[in-house]
């Protein structure tokens, strides 16, 4: 028997989306949870999810973590981590307020946006901050300068803004979007303020653009795309929405292999495979495996960028670090 006729090809592919899963904002923030626990040992409180996916808050939660809603959750002067999305300045008070330790986890691309921000409300600019009500970020990145920001949730949005003088007024967006959907907004708000200017760098990360990008390549060729992610992250949900668009015949959200529907995969020859910015890559591998089992052995990896950014930890945290390797002798 030849290899050939030993494993068959069935006709079944799945297409590969890289880049996908863990962007270096996510990585850092896991790290900094990781780091926290072996260095102050458990417990660390950590204020909402240090990013949103479900299999990486439970796995840092059986090593120590506890995830809380507020500061007032945490024991005084206990050490707490501000999740990758960002606070608003009131959060740093509150948590000073009660002597907590605090560590700031959050993406040094989200702090830029917080940093244009108050620069802007410093000029005295209205700021048209586009993006999800509700967002983490969103809350954080309006709290710098909730006088002179408004949020624009979408093109439909743009047409109830109002600004004090439209010749001084500027656009930034939450880091996550759909870079079209985006893109479709700024256009509409640009109709009605002519004048509207624009950040002075995209404010919508490289992991987000490069992941919707890889997608928007290989979904026409798709009878369903499936992303790997949770339901309350923003870009897992907007790759969908993107693959949909782009020509993906359909297209689900998992957080996990098993939640796979064995009747999305009835007739389907072509299943796009991406994950969102917050995912660890053994949940793809599962999802591999899975598709696998079910006669999509045909692996091909579609690359559109190499992603090489790499962030270094919050420098409270390197702080202690170095204390305590200095310590050990």
């Amino acid at each position: 028997m030849t290899e050939a006729q030993a494993t068959p090809q069935t006709g079944k592919r799945v297409l590969l989306a890289k880049p996908r899963g863990y962007c270096a904002g996510v990585d850092r923030a896991v790290q900094t949870v990781e780091e926290a626990l072996k260095l102050y040992g458990a417990p660390i409180y950590v204020r909402k999810q240090i990013v949103h996916n479900k299999h990486v808050v439970r796995t840092l939660e059986a090593q120590g973590a506890i995830f809380v809603e507020e500061n007032e959750e945490v024991p005084e002067g206990a050490t707490v981590i501000f999740s990758a999305h960002g606070v608003a300045p009131e959060v740093y008070e509150q948590a000073k307020a009660r002597s907590l330790k605090a560590i700031d986890a959050t993406c040094p691309l989200v702090t830029k946006v917080h940093q244009e921000a108050k620069r802007f409300a410093a000029e005295d600019y209205d700021i048209l901050l586009i993006g999800h009500e509700g967002h983490e970020e969103v809350i954080g990145t309006s709290g710098e300068a909730p006088e002179h920001i408004q949020l624009v949730d979408g093109p439909a949005d743009a047409d109830k803004i109002t600004v004090r003088d439209p010749n001084k007024v500027v656009w930034l967006s939450q880091t996550t979007l759909s870079v079209d959907e985006t893109l479709e907004t700024v256009a509409r708000l640009k109709k009605r303020l002519p004048m509207l200017q624009s950040p002075p760098s995209d404010d919508i990360c490289y992991a987000t653009s490069n992941r919707q990008h890889v997608v928007k390549e290989i979904a026409p060729e798709c009878d369903v795309m499936i992303v790997v992610g949770s339901r309350n992250s923003s870009n897992s949900v907007r790759l969908v929405e993107v693959a949909l668009d782009a020509g993906a015949r359909a297209g689900h959200l998992v957080d996990f292999a098993h939640e796979i529907d064995d009747a999305w995969l009835a007739g389907a020859r072509t299943v796009g495979l991406t994950s969102g910015a917050s995912v660890p890559d053994e949940l793809v591998q599962e999802v591999l495996a899975y598709l696998a089992e079910r006669g999509f052995t045909d692996v091909d990896e579609v690359v559109t960028a190499n992603e090489r950014l790499t962030f270094s930890l919050p420098q409270e945290l390197k702080r202690d670090m170095k204390a305590a390797a200095a310590a050990r002798g």
